[in-house]
């Protein structure tokens, strides 16, 4: 860190890219004060160095840190938190500061970017400027615009420099194009290094940086008519050594629709077969290329560049430059700034619309810029996180995935589909046809308990059944091996039971097998909608007996928003009604299960 010649640094913790994102961001705008910006991955740092930086005059450790699932560090963000934790390092003279990204909807609010802020100021380093924390929930970009604007003057007046930004328009990478290349020697989708999805030649260990070509053997509707799709995946990892328990997360990289692909190069008026090569203008970077290269435009927009999503408020403003219409230009830039004007514009025009690129090129016409520098200006392309839906004691060899296929209108009368599922949709080994896609295995905390005959109480609506599916083959396999295997209790919910009851079949066999006590919430065959919290209720007596006497574990997975939150409010009630608590203990009660992983939750928003 030392050597690099950089004085301020910024570290990034980053599972769905957003943070990584965010650091370059302020890596960029470093150059705009004055000092010398770099990205780090934490990862492929040595972190013991990270003292080192209070030697070099004027410098700031920027962390931008992302918290996953149930308070977890991400993935490349491990290692320095098992170093700030088990670590006697002292880092007086350090200077720092910390954006923390998380989602009020999770119990662990920004966990880790309270520990990496509380944990750094034990070890002597100085806090430079107060921390952000960035709400997905409500409105993340905006958080981080926020605190940032705020953090620059005053890290500027700490080091007494001026605070004037400079308007300057910088390119990170340089465009080359190559003419008759080899085409053996381009990349066509993998993740890092040439070949690494061929057939036949991976190797172990499998991870987010070399994934596994795993084949899809089973790709079946699961929902019986109607307009909705849900999908039962099963892929194939026989061989390649991946282990897995249930609970854990399949991540899968998907590919852009190649229709959305063609329509964003004929936009931009480029040639889809293009073969180029984006070079990092900062020689020293860790980062050569935004994506490997070299590759075609149409390789970089189906597999590397995240073209479906909104664009943040900073691409805004540099699409702004390459737009000739005065009316369209100014639209731009107001929603790229900070006047509450410009914030009302840019929720009803981008978020609202739910518009993605190619949809404000549609609808601005004279905006056109480079399409090397949207490949710059657009976020990588992230694999997608699936809750396992197996128990690896029963299909050791295979992985099953539960997904239901996104698809929805937007205000604007476009059609949106999700990414990922449409992709997978498309994938149906049929007739002889074989399709692979790549995969790596994320472990999880959410677990069933280490003793078999603990009661549990699953509460899982839609393809929050997902994780429970495998939960229940595993109780049933501890059965088989004459385990003494406790309640096993499962609360699902869907709209109708002639269209969506996912696994009918399978969970009435449990259920008569006696394994399995099986409540399902039918929202929409009635004239009043019935939900899982509604049967948790009729049911309150049974489930303070297995919470609150058999000290038996609660597992939740489906929506954070609404669905999770409604449960634990039910759940603190029954504490109350049946329990004989106030509602401060009841509260107090269900924290204390959630501490000790006891009430588990595996939700998304």
């Amino acid at each position: 860190m030392k050597s690099s010649g950089r004085n301020v640094v910024v570290f990034y913790g980053s599972q769905t890219g957003t943070a990584e994102e965010f650091a370059g961001r302020l890596a960029k705008e470093a150059t705009r004060f004055g000092m010398k910006g770099m990205v780090a991955d934490p990862e492929e740092c040595d972190m013991s160095e990270l003292s080192q930086l209070a030697e070099i005059e004027n410098h700031l450790a920027i962390f931008c840190v992302a918290t996953y699932g149930e308070g977890d560090p991400t993935d490349n963000a491990q290692e320095f938190y098992e170093f700030l934790q088990n670590g006697d390092e002292q880092l007086e003279g350090v200077q720092y500061t910390v954006f923390g990204l998380g989602n009020k909807t999770y119990e662990h609010y920004n966990a880790m970017g309270k520990y990496v802020d509380k944990r750094m100021a034990e070890l002597g380093a100085y806090r430079v400027y107060d921390p952000g924390m960035g709400d997905d929930d409500a409105n993340m970009e905006d958080d981080f615009i926020t605190w940032k604007d705020a953090m620059w003057p005053k890290v500027c007046e700490f080091f007494g420099i001026d605070a004037q930004a400079r308007d300057i328009n910088m390119r990170q990478y340089k465009l080359t194009v190559h003419e008759n290349y080899d085409p053996s020697r381009l990349f066509t989708g993998e993740i890092a290094r040439l070949n690494s999805l061929k057939i036949g030649s991976q190797r172990p260990p499998f991870d987010s940086k070399n994934p596994l070509m795993s084949e899809i053997t089973v790709n079946r509707e699961l929902f019986k008519g109607g307009d909705r799709n849900c999908m039962h995946i099963e892929l194939n990892i026989e061989g390649s050594r991946i282990r897995y328990d249930s609970g854990d997360h399949v991540a899968v990289y998907p590919t852009n629709d190649s229709s959305i692909v063609n329509r964003l190069i004929e936009l931009v008026g480029e040639e889809p077969d293009k073969v180029i090569t984006l070079t990092n203008v900062d020689e020293d970077s860790s980062k050569k290329h935004p994506f490997p290269c070299p590759c075609t435009y149409r390789t970089a927009l189906s597999h590397y560049v995240d073209i479906a999503s909104l664009p943040r408020t900073h691409v805004l403003k540099e699409l702004a430059e390459y737009t000739t219409d005065a009316a369209e230009k100014e639209k731009l830039l107001l929603m790229s700034g900070t006047s509450e004007a410009g914030k009302a514009e840019y929720q009803r025009w981008i978020v609202h619309d739910v518009r993605s690129i190619v949809h404000i090129l549609e609808d601005l016409p004279s905006c056109k810029p480079p399409l090397d520098y949207l490949c710059e200006l657009l976020p990588r392309l992230q694999a997608r996180y699936y809750s396992i839906s197996s128990s690896g004691k029963l299909y050791p060899n295979t992985i099953h995935v539960t997904a239901n296929v996104l698809k929805y209108v937007t205000p604007t009368g476009r059609t949106n589909k999700g990414v990922c599922t449409t992709h997978l949709h498309q994938l149906k080994p049929d007739n002889g046809l074989k399709y692979h896609v790549p995969i790596f295995v994320r472990k999880s905390q959410f677990r069933l308990p280490s003793k078999p005959q603990t009661p549990v109480l699953m509460i899982g609506p839609g393809t929050g059944i997902a994780p429970f599916r495998g939960f229940i083959q595993e109780r049933s396999h501890q059965k088989e091996e004459g385990k003494s295997v406790g309640e096993t209790v499962l609360y699902f919910g869907c709209r109708n039971k002639e269209r969506d009851f996912l696994y009918e079949e399978e969970l009435t066999a449990y259920r008569d097998s006696g394994l399995l006590k099986l409540y399902v919430a039918f929202s929409r065959d009635q004239p009043e909608k019935v939900y899982v919290t509604h049967l948790l209720e009729e049911n309150k007596a049974e489930v303070w007996r297995i919470i609150g006497v058999e000290n038996g574990h609660v597992y939740v997975c489906g929506d954070a928003k609404s669905m999770s939150r409604d449960v634990n409010a039910v759940i603190t009630k029954i504490c109350q009604t049946e329990g004989g608590m106030i509602q401060s203990e009841a509260e107090l009660y269900v924290k204390k299960m959630i501490n000790t992983k006891r009430y588990s939750s595996d939700v998304w928003s």
